[in-house]
């Protein structure tokens, strides 16, 4: 489901937007969904592939473990 999202700026700010929007060839909208994207990756602080990465890091790694009702047993 979509939702709306409603921001109020001043007229220089949508200015500066929309010049930049259209230098990108692009509408205001689809300029700020595409931003605020990136912005929202960014925060994440590592990239999908990065993430992955690290994954498949993990799975190559062969510990011994033990079995889990013993290890549940000596944790209590």
């Amino acid at each position: 489901m979509n939702r709306r999202l409603q921001i109020l700026l001043d007229e220089s700010e949508i200015a500066d937007i929309r010049r930049i929007a259209h230098c990108h060839h692009l509408t205001v909208a689809e300029w700020v969904r595409h931003t605020l994207r990136e912005a929202r990756q960014r925060e994440s602080g590592r990239t999908t592939e990065e993430k992955l990465e690290a994954v498949r890091r993990g799975i190559g790694h062969d510990f011994p473990a033990g079995d889990i009702d013993e290890i549940l047993h000596e944790i209590n």
